[in-house]
Protein backbone atom coordinates (compact mmCIF):
# COMPACT_ATOMS: atom_id res chain seq x y z
CA UNK A 1 0.00 0.00 0.00
CA UNK A 2 1.58 3.41 -1.29
CA UNK A 3 1.85 5.89 1.81
CA UNK A 4 0.79 9.78 1.12
CA UNK A 5 1.65 12.45 4.08
CA UNK A 6 -1.26 15.24 3.83
CA UNK A 7 -0.25 18.79 5.65
CA UNK A 8 -3.25 20.88 6.17
CA UNK A 9 -4.57 22.91 9.48
CA UNK A 10 -7.94 22.39 8.12
CA UNK A 11 -9.77 19.57 9.72
CA UNK A 12 -12.64 19.30 6.93
CA UNK A 13 -10.02 19.67 3.82
CA UNK A 14 -7.74 16.30 5.85
CA UNK A 15 -11.08 14.51 6.24
CA UNK A 16 -12.01 15.05 2.61
CA UNK A 17 -8.41 13.91 1.47
CA UNK A 18 -8.15 10.99 4.02
CA UNK A 19 -11.67 9.69 3.07
CA UNK A 20 -11.16 9.79 -0.99
CA UNK A 21 -7.20 8.61 -0.67
CA UNK A 22 -7.58 5.87 1.44
CA UNK A 23 -11.32 4.47 -1.14
CA UNK A 24 -7.99 3.96 -3.48
CA UNK A 25 -6.12 2.09 -1.19
CA UNK A 26 -3.48 4.63 -0.22
CA UNK A 27 -1.99 4.51 3.58
CA UNK A 28 -2.33 8.85 4.63
CA UNK A 29 -0.99 10.35 7.59
CA UNK A 30 -1.73 13.87 8.51
CA UNK A 31 -0.51 16.96 10.09
CA UNK A 32 -1.19 20.19 10.36
CA UNK A 33 1.83 21.34 11.38
CA UNK A 34 4.69 22.42 9.39
CA UNK A 35 7.58 21.11 11.53
CA UNK A 36 6.13 18.12 12.02
CA UNK A 37 5.66 17.32 8.26
CA UNK A 38 9.52 17.84 7.98
CA UNK A 39 10.01 15.83 10.76
CA UNK A 40 7.25 12.81 9.22
CA UNK A 41 8.67 13.13 5.72
CA UNK A 42 12.59 12.99 6.69
CA UNK A 43 11.86 9.81 9.29
CA UNK A 44 9.67 7.79 6.97
CA UNK A 45 9.47 7.03 3.08
CA UNK A 46 6.08 8.46 1.67
CA UNK A 47 5.33 8.14 -1.90
CA UNK A 48 3.78 11.53 -2.31
CA UNK A 49 3.42 14.64 -0.19
CA UNK A 50 0.07 16.81 -0.49
CA UNK A 51 1.48 20.22 1.96
CA UNK A 52 -0.90 23.06 2.47
CA UNK A 53 0.79 26.71 1.47
CA UNK A 54 -0.74 28.58 4.38
CA UNK A 55 0.47 26.40 7.56
CA UNK A 56 0.78 28.16 10.88
CA UNK A 57 4.20 28.25 11.51
CA UNK A 58 6.36 27.20 9.00
CA UNK A 59 4.77 27.27 5.59
CA UNK A 60 4.63 25.21 2.74
CA UNK A 61 7.23 26.97 1.21
CA UNK A 62 9.56 26.53 3.81
CA UNK A 63 8.54 23.03 4.24
CA UNK A 64 9.10 22.49 0.73
CA UNK A 65 12.57 24.13 0.69
CA UNK A 66 13.97 21.96 3.69
CA UNK A 67 12.59 18.64 2.16
CA UNK A 68 14.71 19.68 -1.09
CA UNK A 69 17.56 20.69 0.72
CA UNK A 70 17.48 17.68 2.80
CA UNK A 71 17.24 15.99 -0.72
CA UNK A 72 14.03 14.41 -0.01
CA UNK A 73 12.65 13.28 -3.63
CA UNK A 74 9.28 12.33 -2.84
CA UNK A 75 6.83 14.35 -4.87
CA UNK A 76 4.83 17.11 -3.59
CA UNK A 77 1.77 18.86 -4.40
CA UNK A 78 1.01 22.14 -3.05
CA UNK A 79 -2.64 22.75 -2.31
CA UNK A 80 -3.61 26.36 -0.94
CA UNK A 81 -6.02 28.88 -1.31
CA UNK A 82 -4.05 30.67 -2.98
CA UNK A 83 -4.19 31.13 -6.89
CA UNK A 84 -1.34 33.89 -8.14
CA UNK A 85 1.19 33.40 -10.69
CA UNK A 86 4.31 34.08 -7.99
CA UNK A 87 2.83 31.46 -5.48
CA UNK A 88 2.77 28.97 -8.93
CA UNK A 89 6.44 30.08 -9.37
CA UNK A 90 8.08 30.23 -6.18
CA UNK A 91 6.71 26.46 -5.37
CA UNK A 92 7.89 25.04 -8.82
CA UNK A 93 11.08 26.92 -8.07
CA UNK A 94 11.73 25.11 -4.94
CA UNK A 95 10.98 21.78 -6.43
CA UNK A 96 7.68 21.26 -5.71
CA UNK A 97 5.82 18.72 -8.55
CA UNK A 98 2.11 20.21 -8.85
CA UNK A 99 0.26 22.89 -7.48
CA UNK A 100 -3.56 22.80 -6.82
CA UNK A 101 -5.90 25.36 -6.01
CA UNK A 102 -8.76 25.11 -3.58
CA UNK A 103 -11.62 24.88 -4.06
CA UNK A 104 -10.34 21.42 -5.48
CA UNK A 105 -11.75 17.97 -6.49
CA UNK A 106 -11.00 14.82 -4.89
CA UNK A 107 -11.09 13.10 -8.09
CA UNK A 108 -8.77 15.50 -9.41
CA UNK A 109 -6.21 15.14 -6.66
CA UNK A 110 -5.99 11.79 -7.18
CA UNK A 111 -6.13 12.11 -10.97
CA UNK A 112 -2.87 14.10 -10.60
CA UNK A 113 -1.07 11.81 -8.16
CA UNK A 114 -1.64 8.83 -10.30
CA UNK A 115 -0.21 10.82 -13.45
CA UNK A 116 2.82 11.32 -11.31
CA UNK A 117 3.36 8.14 -10.17
CA UNK A 118 3.00 6.54 -13.96
CA UNK A 119 5.21 9.77 -14.55
CA UNK A 120 7.96 8.63 -11.83
CA UNK A 121 7.73 4.95 -12.74
CA UNK A 122 8.58 5.44 -16.66
CA UNK A 123 11.66 7.76 -15.82
CA UNK A 124 12.72 4.59 -13.43
CA UNK A 125 12.06 2.68 -16.43
CA UNK A 126 14.89 4.14 -18.27
CA UNK A 127 16.97 4.94 -15.37
CA UNK A 128 19.63 2.49 -16.40
CA UNK A 129 20.24 5.22 -19.93
CA UNK A 130 23.23 7.46 -19.74
CA UNK A 131 22.35 10.12 -22.11
CA UNK A 132 24.48 12.66 -24.19
CA UNK A 133 23.87 15.92 -26.05
CA UNK A 134 26.67 17.65 -26.70
CA UNK A 135 28.40 18.95 -23.37
CA UNK A 136 25.31 17.92 -21.48
CA UNK A 137 25.62 14.67 -19.93
CA UNK A 138 22.45 13.05 -17.70
CA UNK A 139 22.59 9.96 -15.46
CA UNK A 140 18.78 9.35 -14.22
CA UNK A 141 20.02 6.14 -12.43
CA UNK A 142 22.24 8.74 -10.03
CA UNK A 143 19.69 11.83 -10.45
CA UNK A 144 23.09 13.80 -11.98
CA UNK A 145 23.73 15.70 -14.85
CA UNK A 146 26.56 18.17 -15.63
CA UNK A 147 26.82 20.73 -18.28
CA UNK A 148 31.09 20.94 -19.43
CA UNK A 149 31.76 18.77 -16.86
CA UNK A 150 30.22 20.37 -14.18
CA UNK A 151 27.28 19.27 -11.76
CA UNK A 152 24.06 21.44 -12.23
CA UNK A 153 22.24 21.44 -8.95
CA UNK A 154 18.40 21.19 -10.20
CA UNK A 155 14.98 20.67 -8.67
CA UNK A 156 13.69 16.92 -8.98
CA UNK A 157 11.63 18.50 -11.54
CA UNK A 158 14.17 20.75 -13.56
CA UNK A 159 15.94 17.39 -13.60
CA UNK A 160 12.94 15.28 -15.05
CA UNK A 161 12.44 18.01 -17.60
CA UNK A 162 15.72 18.45 -18.82
CA UNK A 163 15.86 14.16 -18.90
CA UNK A 164 12.50 14.27 -21.24
CA UNK A 165 14.21 17.12 -23.60
CA UNK A 166 17.41 14.42 -23.62
CA UNK A 167 15.16 11.56 -24.38
CA UNK A 168 13.54 13.25 -27.53
CA UNK A 169 16.89 16.04 -28.20
CA UNK A 170 16.81 17.01 -31.95
CA UNK A 171 12.46 17.11 -31.68
CA UNK A 172 10.29 19.87 -31.38
CA UNK A 173 8.39 19.67 -28.60
CA UNK A 174 4.91 21.61 -27.77
CA UNK A 175 4.60 22.81 -23.89
CA UNK A 176 1.41 20.30 -24.11
CA UNK A 177 3.05 17.31 -25.27
CA UNK A 178 6.02 18.53 -22.29
CA UNK A 179 3.34 19.37 -19.86
CA UNK A 180 1.70 15.39 -20.73
CA UNK A 181 5.32 14.35 -20.47
CA UNK A 182 6.89 15.38 -17.49
CA UNK A 183 4.02 16.29 -15.70
CA UNK A 184 1.53 13.67 -16.60
CA UNK A 185 -1.81 14.91 -17.34
CA UNK A 186 -3.12 17.75 -19.78
CA UNK A 187 -4.26 20.48 -18.76
CA UNK A 188 -3.86 23.49 -21.53
CA UNK A 189 -4.41 25.90 -18.79
CA UNK A 190 -1.20 24.93 -16.90
CA UNK A 191 1.77 25.05 -20.08
CA UNK A 192 2.87 28.01 -17.98
CA UNK A 193 4.75 25.86 -15.87
CA UNK A 194 6.31 24.45 -18.75
CA UNK A 195 7.55 28.14 -19.87
CA UNK A 196 8.79 29.18 -15.99
CA UNK A 197 10.77 25.90 -15.89
CA UNK A 198 12.36 26.03 -19.19
CA UNK A 199 13.63 29.52 -18.34
CA UNK A 200 14.67 27.87 -15.04
CA UNK A 201 16.79 25.74 -16.93
CA UNK A 202 18.31 27.79 -19.40
CA UNK A 203 19.66 29.65 -16.54
CA UNK A 204 21.60 26.55 -15.18
CA UNK A 205 23.08 25.00 -18.66
CA UNK A 206 23.31 28.10 -21.26
CA UNK A 207 26.27 30.30 -21.03
CA UNK A 208 23.94 33.18 -22.28
CA UNK A 209 20.44 32.32 -21.17
CA UNK A 210 19.18 35.17 -23.25
CA UNK A 211 20.65 33.44 -26.47
CA UNK A 212 20.52 29.71 -25.81
CA UNK A 213 22.48 27.01 -28.08
CA UNK A 214 20.37 24.00 -26.59
CA UNK A 215 17.35 24.67 -25.33
CA UNK A 216 16.02 26.56 -28.24
CA UNK A 217 12.17 28.27 -28.69
CA UNK A 218 10.30 27.54 -31.80
CA UNK A 219 8.14 29.95 -32.05
CA UNK A 220 4.49 28.53 -32.92
CA UNK A 221 5.55 24.96 -31.70
CA UNK A 222 7.29 24.77 -28.46
CA UNK A 223 11.42 23.89 -27.44
CA UNK A 224 14.05 22.01 -28.61
CA UNK A 225 16.89 21.27 -27.23
CA UNK A 226 20.00 20.29 -29.16
CA UNK A 227 23.53 20.27 -29.85
CA UNK A 228 24.92 23.35 -31.02
CA UNK A 229 27.95 21.84 -32.42
CA UNK A 230 25.98 18.89 -34.36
Amino acid sequence: MKKILVVDDEPVIVTLLKYNLEAEHYAVTSTGDGQDAVALALNNEFDFIILDLMLPGMDGIDVTKELRKADVTTPIMILTAKDSEADKIIGLELGADDYVTKPFSPREIIARIKAIERRVGNAKDDGAKVLKVGELTIEPLNHRATMRGERLHLTPKEFELLQYFATHHGKILSRDVLLNGVWGYDYPGETRMVDIQVSHLREKIERDPKHAEYLQTVRGFGYQLEDPNA
